[in-house]
């Protein structure tokens, strides 16, 4: 160049954030864009967060939804979204089985229709107003919806849990925890058991080594060879010579996953993916009256002590690792985002295997939604958060 003239290089745009599922080309950017499948049933809320005549805001892959409790009683959900104005319906007020939104006083039933509206309809015809409404039942304590297509409903499972149920069920323990971290994210920690440094203060695991990875159909299987329970507290209390606690058993049965350790302590992990990066996560975990023992004996602990037990477990030990875990997926939440195009480096053969099955069972769906007359609300919102309202 001369004349001191230069030639600037043409400057490359900066992504704006992570891919999108159809954009996408690695296998981490697609399980992290990633929805999971409306066609199953998802828990939202402890029962006792609905009592009588309240309503519970919520969200499904970024899709508004109500539930709301009846004062008879009676559960209901509904899209999240007056017809009229948009409203959220969450805001409304629950009479009898019905809900009304607040700003025009339209009223809409546990279907979705509009059976009154409090004003003058200025000389028109009565219009047919409906909204979006989904099955909606409870099992475990724990309220649930389906989201996807209603006819699948009574086909699909919730998954049963024989130990808590009939006259003498375990002790159980419920936690549940509202995490700023995509879905795929909480599955791999729950189930990758490589992150044992994590909660080295607490020893819930450690020196785990996969003996087994499988994926079969919608299921993922797996087995470490680890100890469980090694720390200060439950150390002192888990019975090693009744139970085996050298291995641990694991599946991600889709969408739901679960571990059982020498038959007698167990867990389920319930994810509700509310959106792109925001999900709940219901834990339940339960203990075999033989699994506790008085600490410096043999002797198991009485079978009315283990509720006791649990809960002191629950505050010190379980409750705190499991905010070990919520800190470490939001904080790779966050990476992720800023680092979406860095090199994948993954370990784990298992983990591999859990992003397979996601990936597959989302396009699964919208391939099925496509062949649908209209997109379904779910696929619509694609983990998209609609704005709130700006504030008067």
């Amino acid at each position: 160049m001369t004349g001191g003239a230069r030639r600037d290089r043409p400057v490359r745009p900066v992504p704006s954030g992570p891919p999108s599922f159809a954009e996408a080309r690695s296998k981490r950017a697609r399980v992290r864009a990633a929805g999971m499948d409306p066609d199953y049933w998802y828990a939202v809320a402890h029962e006792s967060e609905l009592p009588r005549g309240t309503t519970l805001a919520t969200r499904f892959w970024g899709h508004p939804v109500v539930v709301y409790r009846g004062t008879d009683g009676s559960l209901h959900a509904l899209e999240d979204r007056c017809a009229h104005r948009q409203l959220k319906l969450s805001g409304g007020e629950v009479n009898g089985c019905h809900l009304t939104c607040t700003y025009h006083g339209w009223t809409y039933d546990g279907h979705g229709n509009v059976v009154h509206y409090a004003h003058d309809l200025f000389g028109r015809a009565r219009p047919e107003v409906t909204v979006a409404a989904y099955p909606v039942t409870t099992r475990h304590g724990l309220v649930w919806i389906f989201p996807g297509d209603p006819a699948l409903a009574p086909v699909r499972t919730i998954p049963a849990i024989p130990e808590l149920e009939g006259s003498k069920p375990w002790a159980r323990l419920d936690a549940s925890y509202t995490w700023q971290a995509h879905h795929s994210l909480i599955i791999d920690n729950v189930s990758d058991f490589s992150h044992s440094y994590l909660h080295r203060r607490y020893r819930p695991f450690w020196d785990a080594k996969l003996t087994h990875h499988a994926l079969n159909g919608d299921r993922v299987e797996l087995s470490y060879e680890t100890c469980v329970g090694g720390g200060p507290l439950t150390s002192r209390f888990v019975d090693r010579h009744r139970i085996d606690t050298t291995s641990i058993d694991l599946a991600f049965d889709y969408p739901y996953q679960r571990s059982d350790t020498g038959g007698s302590i167990k867990h389920w992990c319930f994810v509700l993916p509310m959106d792109r990066r925001t999900t709940r996560v219901f834990f339940l975990f339960y203990f075999a009256p033989g699994a506790v023992k008085v600490p410096g004996t043999r002797r198991a602990l009485p079978r009315g002590l283990l509720p006791l037990f649990v809960r002191l477990a629950g505050a010190l030990v379980i409750r705190p690792l499991l905010r070990e875990d919520g800190q470490a997926v939001e904080a790779e939440q966050l990476g992720y985002e800023i680092h979406h195009a860095a090199p994948v480096v993954e370990l784990n053969p298992a983990v591999g295997l859990f992003q397979d099955l996601t990936i597959r069972k989302w396009k699964e769906f919208l391939d099925r939604d496509r062949d649908r007359p209209r997109p379904s609300r779910i696929a619509a919102a694609d983990g998209r958060v609609v704005p709130p309202p700006p504030d008067r």
